[in-house]
């Protein structure tokens, strides 16, 4: 959990808010930490499509509570590909 966490601090407020993830800071924090699972998150659609779906109040950011539905999600996708094995 820890590390989750650190995640989300070390790439937000580097463009305003240190408590929220821009665009920009997510399209960062999901290629370099989740770049095995995002590494298609190059395509310009694809990215706009996973920071709307985030953010859920259209306030233009993602705050830590929306980054926590990306993660939840991630979790629940990888417990799939694991109970299919």
């Amino acid at each position: 959990m820890a590390l989750l966490i650190s995640a989300f601090h070390n790439y937000s407020g580097k463009e305003g808010d240190k408590f929220t993830l821009s665009k920009s800071e997510l399209k960062e924090l999901l290629t370099k930490e989740l770049g095995d699972i995002f590494a298609k998150s190059q395509d310009a659609k694809a990215l706009d499509k996973i920071f709307k779906d985030l953010d859920a109040n259209a306030d233009g950011v993602v705050d830590f509570q929306e980054y926590v539905t990306l993660v939840a999600c991630i979790t629940m996708l990888c417990n799939k590909s694991f109970t299919k094995k």
